[in-house]
């Protein structure tokens, strides 16, 4: 499963949700469709989307089957949500969110294993590592990529010597 977003808000009386995501295209997400909500950690609740309509290519207003209250949507509020890699694999193919699972090599510092997550700041996208025990963040961003194997699932990087220090 990738995460793909969090619920932010309630909207109206029906037990409506905004959620905000990073697929970067409103089009993925469709009446019917499963989106699991990560209750607790690692603690992923089925909930079928019964009315979707998108707002702009980042945020969805969504009405979830058993979600009909605005009591019942506020226990929501704050949650990450997750999809399954197919539902979004045919719009993230060049996006970050489909990296997670690759092997990242450097030039510099060879195999750094495997990108457990990805997330987006307001400038760059970083992959989280684990770097010898600790957690490390690596910028993704066109001067650090050299370049992406899909079908060999690594992403090939330059990254700036010395960033790795930091998380040691």
């Amino acid at each position: 499963m990738i995460r793909i977003g969090k619920i932010v808000a309630t909207h109206g009386l029906q037990g409506a949700l905004i959620m905000t995501h990073i697929v970067g295209t409103s089009k993925w997400l469709k009446k019917d469709m499963v989106l699991f909500v990560e209750l607790q950690r690692e603690s992923y609740i089925p909930y079928f989307v019964t009315a979707v309509k998108a707002t702009n290519d980042e945020e969805f207003i969504i009405n979830l089957e058993d979600v009909t209250t605005p009591e019942a949507a506020k226990r929501l509020i704050g949650k990450q949500v997750h999809v399954e890699e197919k539902i979004i694999a045919e719009y993230a193919k060049e996006s970050p969110l489909s990296w997670i699972g690759f092997k990242l090599i450097d030039e510099g510092y060879g195999d750094l294993g495997l990108i457990e997550d990805v997330m987006q700041t307001a400038a760059q996208w970083l992959a989280k590592i684990s770097y010898k025990g600790a957690e490390a963040l690596i910028p993704l961003v066109d001067q650090t990529i050299q370049r992406i194997d899909i079908n060999a699932k690594t992403l090939y990087t330059d990254i700036p010597e010395g960033l790795l220090e930091v998380y040691l």
